[in-house]
């Protein structure tokens, strides 16, 4: 590079050279970003094509300018378009024109299937490079902060309490207000304003109610099937009938509670040990066969992992084919989710290996340094058919040697995410918006995964891979 461009002057501007590739490591990502990210074809993106308003862009680029961005830290549409000033990669990319902040929001809110379309490809071609390989997967979640405060969260029935005094006080605002009209008062804008919030507040509590609302309806209509089912059982049972079945209720309970910034996010807690925020549990499958690629990604409102396996599995594309072998923890174990993935037929579609209990002690780790549990007085005895079946299924040999490849192949994913990465917390609201931001930041961690995984090959072969 000439070095024409460089002056020790400070009162001389310092001139960037004419070719930006010059400034940037053949090794860096931003090459492997964007030759990926051109041969996805343009119509899945949605632009403004009346060709007014602000300055249009390239779909093509604005995709690989977030990919780029989420791999290496950047979220904020504020701070994507800082680094298109700041950050010499992303001025390459970008071609030196700067998308503003808004423009990037728009275009990361409206092409989430763009983004789920690149998704796929980028583990199609891993598989053409023979660097993925659909066998063995690993399932595991992480609760994720929401865009949203918990202390923004209202009671169903304390909504009803405010929205009372909330009427009340409108009332006397617009009777305040007339009166104020009347005596043509100089400054009688504070009033105003002041009913407006309070006419916001009032509909915001409203929806919050109807939400609540509607998912105590949800509820119920899931349960009945269940009742029905265990009415009939008990209408043929001789004798004693057994403990009273109740029926599904549809009446909010007074303690369900809803927030008013992000109604579908949900109090949860990491563990015994955290406290509870508002979040969102964020599910991944992981190829557990070498790669550590993420093959499936999506997002639950439920703390709680037990019904989530299927569903996650299920979100694999089947373009790149089924697992073979599931490997799950503790948190997992449904008889139901089970039975569906391996099938009713006598050869299984995939076998299934969910940890019964707490495994750690019984899977090789021969010097805990904790100490041992104090027994129990009574144990409780496992009746379970399925939960017997499964102990034997994971006591056997070779199902605990395979299992020991599910914490260090689902659980490292979401600690680079997180300390690597730096993604802590959701910067969209609703669960629409939420899953397409997850399925962004996976698509950001297979296109950072691969390209180590194509640069180690390089180096372990000596040899340029195709393209």
């Amino acid at each position: 590079m000439s070095t024409r461009f460089i002056s020790v002057d400070r009162n001389q501007p310092f001139l960037l050279p004419p070719d930006l590739r010059e400034w940037v490591p053949e090794d860096d990502l931003v090459h492997f970003v964007i030759q990926a990210v051109e041969s996805l074809p343009e119509g899945r993106f949605r632009v403004n094509r009346r060709g007014s308003g602000s300055a249009q862009y390239p779909p093509s680029m604005m995709l690989a300018l977030l990919i780029y961005c989420y791999a290496n830290g950047i979220f904020s549409s504020r701070r994507i378009e800082r680094a298109t000033h700041r950050d010499i990669a992303v001025r390459f990319l970008t071609g030196d024109t700067h998308p503003d902040h808004d423009t990037i929001a728009a275009f990361r809110r409206e092409n989430f299937d763009g983004v789920a379309e690149c998704f796929v490809q980028v583990l199609e071609l891993a598989k053409e490079l023979k660097l993925l390989k659909v066998g063995t997967v690993s399932v595991d979640g992480t609760k994720m902060r929401a865009n949203a405060s918990k202390n923004r969260n209202v009671r169903y029935d304390r909504a009803g309490e405010l929205l009372e005094t909330l009427r009340q006080d409108v009332q006397e605002l617009m009777e305040k207000a007339e009166r104020t009209d009347q005596l043509d008062e100089v400054d009688g804008q504070r009033l105003p304003d002041e009913l407006s919030r309070a006419e916001a507040l009032k509909k915001k509590l409203e929806a919050a109610r109807k939400a609540i609302e509607e998912r105590a309806r949800t509820r119920a209509e899931g349960e009945r099937a269940e009742y029905e089912r265990k009415m009939a059982e008990r209408s043929k049972r001789k004798g004693p009938r057994g403990c009273e079945v109740k029926e599904p209720d549809a009446t909010p309970r007074p303690e369900e509670q809803t927030n008013l910034t992000d109604s579908d996010s949900r109090l949860m807690c990491k563990s015994k040990r955290s406290g509870f925020e508002q979040s969102y549990n964020a599910q991944a499958a992981v190829d557990a066969d070498g790669s550590q690629l993420i093959l499936g990604a999506r997002i639950s409102q439920c703390s709680a992992d037990k019904g989530e396996l299927e569903p996650t599995i299920r979100a694999i594309p089947e373009r790149l084919g089924q697992p073979t072998t599931v490997l799950a923890d503790s948190g997992y174990l449904s008889e139901a989710q089970v039975r569906a993935l391996e099938g009713s037929g006598e050869v299984p579609a995939m076998e299934v290996l969910v940890s019964v209990h707490a495994e750690a002690r019984e899977l090789g780790r021969k010097y805990d340094f904790r100490p041992p549990p104090a027994e129990k007085e009574k144990k409780n005895q496992i009746r379970s058919e399925f939960v017997l079946e499964m102990k034997e299924r994971m006591a056997q040999e070779e199902a605990r040697r395979r299992y020991q490849k599910r914490k260090q192949t689902v659980e490292p994913v979401f600690g680079i995410m997180k300390k690597c990465m730096g993604f802590t917390q959701f910067h969209l609201r609703g669960l629409e918006k939420v899953s397409g931001e997850w399925n962004l930041l996976a698509l950001a961690y297979n296109f950072k995964r691969l390209w180590n995984l194509i640069n180690e090959t390089k180096r372990s072969n000596n040899r340029p891979i195709p393209a």
